[in-house]
């Protein structure tokens, strides 16, 4: 009698089309790399117009959405454009004090901006906008923080490398070696052996660039890079989620074929405060801001 034929495993597909991701990786990192080398206010000037399409994405999201017997939001998206153009330059120019002040005077505007424009169901409304302003530009502006720290540039380009790393390693693990997924109800394409994948090539960035750049212990950059796996990773959940809240499948089509904005950033909005913050600690850099 033949043995029955095993069921074949679940193979679970990145989903993802990487020549198209590749090719817009490039033409974002592509200015932003010359500013980070170069000319720091072009890195300011497109972090701005990033972050401005960010804050419209999430915010035209919400506003689309019909929740259950609650009528619509409506934000007011002028104090959020405004700040999201004014925490990057806060950042650079005056560190985290002021990227955090920057976050309250948002905070403020939202909240005398809900009451001019008298925005229907406003405590909502006003938490919403909150959410936006944190959740866009107030993380992803840690990106300029990095400038700072000594080797600041290196840092930023190093960073934005391990977030590379993690997207490439882990799309190319998930590809070939894909049978578990991490969390199939929030992000099904999402895999165990991707996510080491993405662990085991930042590590050899990190690695690499503590040894080739910074000349200091293998460690630090080993330890870097698996916090900014970690931090990405839960950005990516973080993103499927608000997304599968509102019964969307990409953000917006701002990157024709491509999804949104933050289908393309949502790695970074954990993984920028992360790496900051982690290169504070093992390191012990201290800021040096432009105009102190």
């Amino acid at each position: 009698m033949p043995e029955a034929a095993s069921p074949p495993k679940r193979k679970v597909s990145a989903g993802r089309n990487l020549p198209a991701a590749i090719t817009t990786g490039l033409l974002l990192l592509v200015p932003a790399v010359f500013g980070i080398f170069f000319v720091p206010p072009l890195l300011i000037a497109v972090w701005i117009v990033v972050l401005c399409l960010g804050v419209w994405e999430v915010a035209r999201a919400l506003e689309a959405h019909d929740f259950e017997s609650a009528p619509r939001l409506r934000i007011p998206k002028i104090p959020l454009y405004l700040g999201a153009a004014a925490m990057p330059v806060a950042a650079y120019w005056g560190g985290v004090e002021a990227l955090t002040l920057g976050l309250m005077i948002t905070g403020v505007a939202v909240l005398v901006g809900a009451v001019v424009w008298r925005v229907p169901d406003p405590g909502r409304s006003i938490v919403a906008s909150l959410f936006v302003a944190c959740w866009v530009p107030y993380l992803i502006s840690f990106a300029l923080l990095l400038l700072q720290v000594e080797q600041g540039q290196w840092r930023l380009a190093v960073v934005v490398l391990l977030v590379v790393a993690n997207d490439l390693f882990g799309y190319i693990a998930g590809v070939f070696f894909g049978r578990h997924p991490m969390a199939p109800k929030v992000s099904p394409k999402k895999s165990w052996e991707g996510f080491a994948g993405s662990l085991t090539g930042a590590g050899a960035v990190g690695v690499l660039a503590s040894w080739l750049i910074f000349d200091e212990p293998l460690f630090i950059g080993a330890l870097l890079a698996a916090a900014v796996v970690v931090a990405a990773t839960a950005g990516d959940f973080s993103e499927s989620m608000v997304k599968r809240e509102l019964g969307l499948k990409d953000m917006s089509q701002a990157l024709p074929g491509h999804g949104g904005v933050m289908d393309r950033l949502d790695s970074l909005v954990f993984a920028m405060p992360t790496a900051y913050f982690v290169i504070v600690a093992l390191t012990g850099d201290t800021a040096s801001l432009p105009l102190g």
